[in-house]
């Protein structure tokens, strides 16, 4: 039923495959996520042209076989070859930048025709495991069959090999499941998956918490029964407190999923009556999360991280010593000066921390405060401050990591990305300072970029704004984490 509604696009659901990610290096479990069949996202995935664009392949082009993939591919460089010829035609790029970008294009065909026989070649060759069972197997025996064939073969999650050993014990993870995204429904908007409670579960459930595989997969009954609905009430209020007060937006712009476990455990053991106390409690949660992003704490061994800030996060609660991830964490704002997308944690922080900036980021269309909601509406995203073209032909800038670096991005939205172009930042803020009533230089302001008739935006000095805005953005960074760099230390 699940391939059937995979690779068919019927269900609830709809599954992807992000062809980005894959790009990037990422593992093929991490490019495969599925949405909500009704939600405005998987509607606007229905089109050619926006899985194009996002280079994203829903699964069911491959219903007919690998084949449907190399179809997909070869319309989506055909439809990139088109737009460079047109451009080229209308005099929007030069011939050299043509030649360049169809070698670029040529390069993505190589990588996704590479993704082909690595992945999808498979499906053409895949073979069912089958196993007859009689009428008379007891349900015990098939869960364990179902779990060790999975085991051993296909791999399934931990959510559904727990989903199939408490089954005949009257715990319907899959029923508490749903019943969790009805009664939260912020966790199904920012794609939680499962896995997350089952880890948080184990976080504080034990006296030792521990949150690897095979402390989830040792979860008993009472463990459930008992620490489902603090946990998932945790979970839902961490992510509350992320979106509403460290302005993570959008799932997108979540620095670590993994600190989702740690963070839902530590909420659920300290669930209680409202009181002044648990102001408290979200005012050093804020603290912790900030520093963990910018002191990269989860960026390796983020089970061990998780159990390690449980129990020290706990004490601390409760009147005891800082966490090591908040005392011990150190960060060098010279570093935002080479953090890009790729530096995906402390790029999405960063981001995050421009968003909760004074009284909040504004929209350079609307002028309202930026959320989730407005992100949507106005086709919001990060965007470059200096256009990369700009940078390239008149700055003579080639690398791609400082074009591209966190400091010469802020949240834009389509129409005013539209009016910049690859124009000089002089330029197109003029135009859009002599709108009628723009107040410019708030809303510049309220994106920790410089303001006023010497601003290094006016003048088109590229190096002095790097350098601006890497201040501007440490005194945020050092309002949330209280963090202080390693030369302060040193003067100190």
């Amino acid at each position: 039923t699940s391939l059937y509604q995979a690779f068919f696009g019927v269900g609830d659901h709809r599954y992807y495959l992000n062809l980005g990610k894959l790009i990037q290096g990422a593992d093929f479990d991490e490019a495969i996520f599925y949405i909500r069949a009704w939600t405005k996202q998987a509607k606007t995935l229905e089109t050619l042209d926006a899985q194009h664009d996002q280079m994203i392949l829903p699964l069911r082009v491959l219903r007919s076989g690998a084949g449907g993939y190399m179809q997909w591919v070869t319309g989506l460089i055909s439809k990139h070859t088109n737009e460079l010829i047109s451009k080229a035609q209308a005099k929007e790029i030069d011939g050299d930048d043509l030649s360049g970008r169809m070698v670029e294009n040529q390069m993505l065909q190589t990588q996704l025709t590479a993704i082909h026989d690595r992945w999808i070649m498979a499906i053409d060759d895949y073979r069912f495991p089958v196993v007859t069972l009689s009428d008379t197997t007891q349900a015990d025996a098939l869960c364990t069959i179902f779990e060790t064939l999975n085991r051993t073969g296909v791999k399934l999650s931990v959510f559904e090999l727990l989903t199939a050993r408490f089954w005949p014990k009257n715990i319907n993870l899959r029923a508490l499941w749903e019943d969790a995204l009805q009664q939260h429904p912020i966790i199904g908007e920012f794609g939680v998956d499962p896995y997350y409670v089952l880890q948080a579960i184990a976080l504080a459930s034990r006296k030792a918490p521990s949150c690897k595989r095979s402390d989830v997969l040792n979860l008993a009954v009472a463990d459930i029964a008992s620490w489902w609905e603090p946990v998932v009430a945790g979970l839902s209020l961490g992510l509350h407190i992320l979106r509403d007060d460290c302005k993570v937006t959008l799932p997108k712009w979540l620095p670590y999923q993994t600190m989702l476990a740690p963070l839902a455990a530590i909420l659920a053991r300290k669930a209680g009556p409202k009181t002044p106390m648990l102001g408290a409690h979200r005012e050093k949660l804020k603290r912790w999360f900030w520093c963990a992003v910018f002191g990269q704490a989860y960026e390796s061994s983020p089970n061990s991280q998780a159990a390690k800030d449980v129990t020290e996060l706990d004490a601390w609660l409760e009147g005891g010593v800082l966490p090591d991830s908040i005392s011990g964490a150190r960060f060098d704002p010279r570093a935002l000066q080479d953090v890009t997308p790729r530096q995906r944690a402390l790029y999405r922080g960063t981001i995050c921390v421009v968003l909760g900036s004074g009284t909040g980021a504004r929209d350079f269309h609307t002028q309202a405060v930026i959320t989730s909601q407005l992100m949507e509406q106005e086709g919001i995203d990060d965007h470059h401050v200096f256009p990369n073209d700009y940078l390239i032909k008149h700055e003579g800038i080639t690398v791609s990591r400082t074009r591209d670096c966190v400091l010469n991005r802020t949240l834009i939205d389509r129409t005013t990305n539209q009016i910049i172009s690859n124009r000089a930042p002089s330029d197109y803020l003029s135009e859009i300072r002599n709108t009628d009533g723009f107040p410019l230089d708030s809303v510049l302001d309220s994106h920790c970029l410089p303001t006023g008739a010497s601003s290094p935006l006016i003048t088109n000095d590229f190096n002095a704004f790097l350098d601006w805005r890497q201040d501007r953005i440490w005194q945020e960074i050092k309002r949330v984490t209280g963090l202080i760099q390693a030369a302060d230390l040193e003067a100190a």
